[in-house]
């Protein structure tokens, strides 16, 4: 079995430390600065509706549903901003309008595939997330959601039957000069909140199913990520899922590293089945 959560772990590697810090505040929501915008906050205020950036109906592209028929409802928003986001419309410049969440259960009715994925964005931060699944729920949907881990809501937890958690390592943090933050605050915030080890324990302790997905860039993550799991329970080697870091098919050849890591340690290899298909496109 995995060791016990600690609070805190040594510095590893040539990247950054990693933070595992428990939190000082309520875990299921996050502070007020965490939000990017006016807008957003005004919307996570209504108790009925919701910010959504997208919704579409497609084939899961990663984890252990891949390729299962899905509905995807993408909440506009986040509390991270990593370097390598593939959806800066919902996290570093967030767009889409308020919609009510009885519209949303509706159409998620209506596409008549069986599962709903909720993704971000980080859902976690919405206060009508709960409401939005429990009516998910009693349409018959599968609930699947796609959340960083730095946030618990414990309703929405136990109303989702697959929790895909994606800890961020420190390959995600943003340049202090990143053009995309000209006054550079995202790098230490981003840094500070990447990684929660209350909220991803409480996550791991409560989801009914769990799978725990980290986007690798290179050798040096593996250490970063054993050393993570080495301080969190509720996890089995399968729930453990590599995914190469970009939005374009890779030749075999540069991703085989990856590949021999996941036979080594009993985990699963991620691939990102919508990029072979779509390629890097919205809504997809």
């Amino acid at each position: 079995m995995p060791a016990s959560p600690i609070p805190h772990l040594t510095p590893i590697g040539p990247k950054a430390a990693i933070a595992l810090i428990p939190s000082t505040v309520d875990v299921r929501l996050p502070l007020a600065d965490d939000l990017a915008d006016a807008a957003l906050a005004s919307e996570r205020g209504h108790p009925s509706r919701v910010k959504v950036s997208e919704t579409f109906t497609s084939v899961q592209g990663e984890g252990k549903l891949t390729g299962v028929p899905s509905h995807f409802i993408r909440l506009s928003g986040c509390n991270l901003r990593c370097t390598w986001c593939d959806t800066p419309y919902a996290s570093w410049a967030p767009e889409g309008a308020a919609r009510s969440i009885n519209d949303l259960i509706a159409e998620s009715l209506a596409s008549k595939v069986t599962h709903a994925v909720l993704t971000g964005g980080e859902p976690m931060i919405f206060p009508q997330l709960a409401a939005l699944c429990a009516g998910l729920r009693a349409g018959g949907l599968h609930i699947t959601i796609e959340t960083a881990g730095t946030v618990y809501n414990a309703e929405a937890s136990a109303a989702c039957d697959l929790l895909s958690i994606s800890p961020k390592l420190a390959n995600s943090t943003p340049s202090a000069t990143d053009p995309r933050d000209p006054s550079g605050q995202w790098h230490d915030r981003h840094e500070a909140r990447r990684l929660n080890i209350t909220a991803l324990q409480s996550l791991l302790s409560t989801s009914a199913d769990r799978q725990l997905k980290f986007v690798v860039s290179e050798p040096d993550d593996l250490s970063e990520i054993e050393t993570l799991l080495a301080n969190l329970t509720g996890w089995k080697p399968n729930d453990i899922l590599l995914m190469p870091e970009g939005t374009t098919t890779q030749a075999m050849s540069e991703r085989r590293w990856l590949v021999d890591a996941c036979i080594a340690r009993g985990w699963r290899y991620c691939r990102r089945l919508h990029i072979d298909l779509f390629g890097h496109t919205r809504g997809t």
